[in-house]
């Protein structure tokens, strides 16, 4: 008999990235660790970044990801409870998999209770300070008209245009730029998770992704903050199950 008696948190796979070098690979690995789960996985939480570009057409849908998004329509099918907050590559996610899968979709940071707990959990790129520019972009990913005017450009240009954003960004920068801005970063988001547990008690423990790091930092106020880190090399996740919260790295 199954006894669902746990939640799963994990972000950053990049599913489709142009700098993975074996698509199938890096897809059936995710498959794989969401096959171990299917015992005792009572509720599963994707905190953006799953798809490393997606924009989903009124009667369109990208190709790709099929084993992955038949192992979510298994575990939903099983009774698995399953969110997705979206993320700054995978803003672009609408009602397809709310339709045909069940998922329940999370634009933005949502404080919900997890196992008796209340968990605030967000991508990260929405609480605590951003830079101006950055802010500007998500602002026009998540605005109606700036959605309309994109999609009416043909995707042979958009899906080039995002995979290559996509690849400059991650390899622009030197890695001792990208290790002190994730520093930074972390620092920003302990900040957030001070200033808002002062105020919301209620609040167990906070749940990020974005940064591609994995770290479990206790901040004032004895609040745990879990950044969930990444599926490219990493593999790591975290667990709950009403009193233990972990992090973990899949053995794949």
């Amino acid at each position: 008999m199954t006894d669902r008696r746990r939640a799963y948190f994990l972000s950053d796979m990049h599913l489709g990235a142009n700098y993975i070098a074996n698509h199938r690979e890096h897809e059936q690995r995710i498959v794989n660790f969401l096959q171990t789960i299917e015992h005792d996985a009572q509720e599963l939480y994707l905190v953006g970044d799953i798809i490393d570009y997606w924009y989903e057409y009124k009667h369109v849908v990208p190709r790709g990801y099929v084993r992955f998004f038949g192992q979510l329509a298994r575990l939903a099918d099983a009774g698995v409870k399953i969110f997705w907050f979206t993320g700054n590559h995978d803003v672009w996610l609408f009602d397809y998999l709310r339709d045909e899968i069940g998922i329940t979709i999370f634009k933005s940071n949502k404080v919900l209770p997890v196992m008796g707990k209340n968990f605030l959990i967000s991508h990260g790129d929405d609480v605590g300070y951003q830079p101006p520019v950055y802010r500007f972009m998500r602002w026009c990913f998540h605005n109606k008209v700036c959605q309309v005017l994109y999609e009416s450009v043909h995707p042979r240009w958009t899906y080039s245009l995002a995979h290559l954003w996509s690849s400059n960004n991650r390899t622009s920068r030197s890695q001792e730029q990208v290790d002190k801005g994730v520093e930074q970063s972390v620092s920003h988001l302990k900040d957030f998770v001070e200033q808002h547990a002062a105020a919301h008690s209620d609040v167990y423990a906070y749940i990020f992704g974005h940064l591609h790091v994995a770290r479990d930092i206790t901040v004032a106020g004895n609040r745990r903050m879990i950044i969930l880190g990444e599926w490219m090399e990493q593999c790591t996740y975290c667990t709950f199950d009403g009193e233990q919260l972990q992090l973990h790295t899949f053995d794949h």
